[in-house]
């Protein structure tokens, strides 16, 4: 049988016992070996402070990456933390919603309402089945649910509750809700599912280092022809077409606090084949969660340390400098800070602390050049070196004039092939999407540094080796995920 724990910031939090279901700290779920080691976890995340970066997010976060079952998930959470998020699962349900609060409050003045849920269920018989439904698509142990009329009753806010916000008669009621849901068996959000056959590739022309130039995206387009969509480039305004399309290529740098993650959102809830799918936004885009599951996986990286504020004295003991210091959500080498002694040590880790309950220090680990091998679907697509850039220990120096340093791209067949197996099984913890595994190769063998979920590919280099040929894989892609999205959509009627 699974173990089930419950998480809260402080122990007074909650002074509910439930038999069997142990009340942990977010701190000691965080920090303890006992619980990165634990298998076969539940894990129900109970803290009050849910924002991105803060306490409650990392625990979700981590939880995801050590392999434990938790609700809310990081994906739920991001989703109740905006609502042009979670409005896609909810629009659909305010016909339902005028229709039960028009009868409730027929002939009476009211214009607005809440209603707190626990686990789906709620005190209010006619909301029930409406409840349930939300909880399908929201996983979070709690929620309030804000309801106004303005012409017809409509869903209008919805927000991820703590364990303190229930006051002394909720308690009972939450304890209940509780003891029902560890009973049953965990299943994720349900997704909704459509097929169409069009292909939109988001990209930004304002972007100073985009993923992929513009000669790159006419390659894309034309690869996409060759297979049978008609692909069009759109910006970030056009958040409102994705209904238009199948498929989504996102071609701008991703990151979860941002539109890219919207578009991928939405993107997915309206049943199209995503690439960078939220998921995989989510797990690439925190290398504090990719530290977690490469470790969690015995795949080699430098050695790597998570810390919390006022332990720079326990990183000292446990790194040597110079050492490397990551902001969690930084791409393109940006946020990543190479600290020679305490003076800079401390000036950095302020800096990533106002933003971040956690920071990532790794070993610093030097190579003339780095690998990236990129993987689709779970096998390799090319393979590149990238030097570093002159006078610099990076390929981008971001604080000089940002050349970057030399590449050579290989076929897979001429890669070694320890990096390429290394990068496969690195690449295969995130999903099955596109993605970019940075190695380098060292005295003690080959190690991980980053998985990216929106890896480069530029004209002449990624492409360099394969030609026309990358284009046409990722396409291929594209159009056997969107056949069996078909094909299930078809059985689904039958």
């Amino acid at each position: 049988m699974p173990e089930h724990i419950l998480l809260v910031e402080r122990p007074h939090h909650w002074k509910g016992q439930i038999e069997g279901c142990p009340i942990v700290t977010a701190v000691e779920y965080l920090t303890s070996p006992k619980w990165q080691e634990k298998r076969n976890l539940r894990v129900v995340n109970l803290c009050r402070s849910q924002r991105y970066l803060g306490e409650g997010y990392y625990c979700s976060l981590l939880a995801e990456a050590r392999g434990h079952k938790v609700i809310p998930s990081v994906r739920t959470l991001r989703d109740l933390s905006r609502k042009s998020l979670y409005s896609l699962e909810t629009e659909d349900l305010d016909q339902r919603v005028q229709r039960i609060l028009s009868k409730r409050y027929k002939g009476d003045e009211t214009s607005s309402f809440s209603v707190s849920l626990m686990f789906g269920n709620t005190a209010f018989k006619d909301l029930q089945g409406l409840a349930r439904e939300l909880f399908e698509f929201l996983r979070a142990p709690l929620m309030r649910v804000s309801f106004e009329k303005k012409g017809h009753w409509r869903i209008t806010d919805i927000r991820a509750l703590g364990i303190r916000d229930l006051n002394q008669e909720q308690e009972q009621e939450f304890v209940d809700a509780l003891q029902a849901y560890l009973s049953k068996r965990w299943r994720g959000p349900k997704q909704r599912r459509q097929a169409k056959y069009d292909l939109a590739i988001l990209h930004n022309p304002g972007e100073k280092l985009p993923p992929s130039d513009p000669k790159a995206l006419q390659r894309f387009m034309r690869a996409a022809k060759r297979f049978g969509f008609d692909a069009e480039l759109i910006t970030p305004r056009e958040i409102g077409r994705l209904g238009e399309f199948d498929a989504l290529l996102i071609r701008e740098t991703t990151a979860i606090d941002h539109h890219t993650y919207r578009f991928s959102r939405k993107a997915a809830s309206e049943g199209l084949v995503v690439i960078d799918d939220p998921d995989s936004i989510l797990r690439c885009t925190n290398k504090i969660y990719l530290a977690e599951l490469l470790n969690g996986h015995r795949v080699p990286t430098p050695k790597s340390v998570v810390i919390r504020e006022n332990a720079l004295d326990e990183l000292e003991q446990k790194l040597d400098y110079p050492m490397v210091l990551k902001v969690p959500d930084g791409s393109f080498s940006l946020g990543v800070y190479k600290v020679e002694g305490r003076a800079q040590l401390e000036q950095v880790a302020s800096k990533i602390f106002k933003a971040s309950e956690l920071m990532l220090a790794q070993a610093y680990t030097y190579t003339p050049f780095d690998w990236r091998v990129g993987i689709l679907g779970g096998k390799p697509l090319f393979a590149c070196q990238y030097f570093m850039s002159k006078g610099h220990w990076q390929i981008y120096d971001h604080d000089g004039p940002e050349e970057p340093g030399d590449f050579r791209t290989l076929l897979i067949e001429d890669a070694p092939q320890r990096v390429v197996q290394t990068a496969l099984k690195a690449a295969n913890l995130i999903g099955k999407g596109l993605y970019g595994v940075d190695l380098k190769e060292t005295e003690q063998g080959v190690m991980v540094i980053e998985v990216n979920d929106n890896p480069s590919i530029d004209a002449d280099v990624e492409d360099k080796a394969l030609g026309a040929e990358l284009y046409d894989r990722i396409m291929a892609h594209f159009l056997g995920q969107v056949e069996q999205v078909k094909l299930r959509a078809r059985r689904a009627r039958s």
